[in-house]
């Protein structure tokens, strides 16, 4: 068997015919868990850059952010075409006339066929929405709702700020809009299992989400997960634990649901723990090993198709 899981390269080509490649844009956005609005602390794993370049800070625009980009990602990738990807913070918070006025930005670029935009569930509402169904009729259309567990305990206890029922609302809202969703969801996190995890995944393989991304919970420089990792409070899963969870996981997934991420990508600068986390590509290429030698593949274990052995693996 080529392909053990529905990759995001596989599932640009089908769409396009060709090699498209994601951008990432910063678009000076906060977040309503650090502005005052829910918090000022934010989540526990979160530093004050939320994964952001904090380019858009220093001047430079959206515009410039992706033609800059689009030179080196041409030459490395060949790609013809680029998806606009606002990542740092939450991209929907904001009055709609400036987040159209951003997008709008975006895709006046010619070869910008579509935009992924990261957020929170509780920051998408009706009149976002129908911009981005209204995008969605010309350009390929992705939102990225943050949820990282599907257990409220959890939630409460990484400082989330929002519920499960929170998301599982946003979804529902954002479906039938020619919008594609795509969750992000962590393993590692403190007080969690791995049945815990894969309880998360079965959930969200019953939701009829277009997309995932998976990351690992790494600890970087800043956070208060550094404090409670000094503290000897945490430990972080071992390779061998990630890998094992998320050959898993994907076992639970329908066979077409896109697999935009495998691993967490952390700053060599800012990481502190796990060391591994930095062997990217070291890490998804034991995942496909894996993947080969116990015969596993992205909707194996599918409700629905075939009934799913027990979460512990026992």
């Amino acid at each position: 068997m080529k392909n053990r899981f529905y990759d995001l390269n596989t599932y640009f080509k089908n769409i396009f015919g060709h090699r498209v490649h994601k951008i990432t844009v910063d678009a000076g956005m906060s977040c309503p868990n650090r502005d005052g609005m829910i918090s000022t602390t934010g989540c526990i794993y979160c530093n004050a850059s939320g994964s952001g370049t904090g380019f858009f800070q220093k001047g430079i625009s959206v515009t410039d952010q992706i033609l800059n980009a689009r030179k080196y990602v041409i030459k490395r990738y060949k790609a013809k075409k680029f998806i606009a990807y606002f990542q740092a913070f939450t991209n929907t918070y904001a009055p709609v006339d400036r987040l159209k006025q951003l997008y709008d930005e975006a895709l006046a670029i010619e070869e910008v066929a579509g935009l992924s935009i990261g957020t929170r569930p509780d920051c998408a509402n009706e009149e976002i929405l129908t911009l981005l169904q209204g995008y969605a009729q010309k350009y390929l259309i992705w939102i990225e709702y943050g949820l990282q567990s599907a257990h409220d305990a959890t939630l409460v206890r990484i400082n989330r700020g929002h519920d499960f029922n929170t998301f599982e609302k946003a979804v529902k809202a954002t479906q039938n809009r020619g919008i594609n969703i795509c969750a992000h969801v962590i393993f590692g996190l403190p007080g969690e299992s791995k049945k815990q995890m894969l309880e998360t995944i079965n959930i969200l393989s019953q939701m009829g989400i277009d997309g995932i991304k998976f990351h690992l919970l790494y600890v970087i420089k800043g956070t208060q997960m550094e404090t409670i990792f000094k503290q000897g409070t945490y430990q972080c899963l071992s390779q061998e634990e990630y890998i094992d969870t998320l050959c898993e996981a994907l076992t639970y997934l329908p066979e077409n649901m896109v697999i935009q991420r495998l691993t967490s990508d952390p700053h060599p600068r800012e990481l502190v723990a796990p060391q591994w986390a930095i062997k990217k590509k070291e890490t998804i290429e034991l995942i496909k090993k894996t993947l080969e030698e116990r015969d596993l593949y992205q909707g194996k274990y599918f409700i629905g198709s075939k009934q799913p052995p027990d979460p512990d693996g026992r």
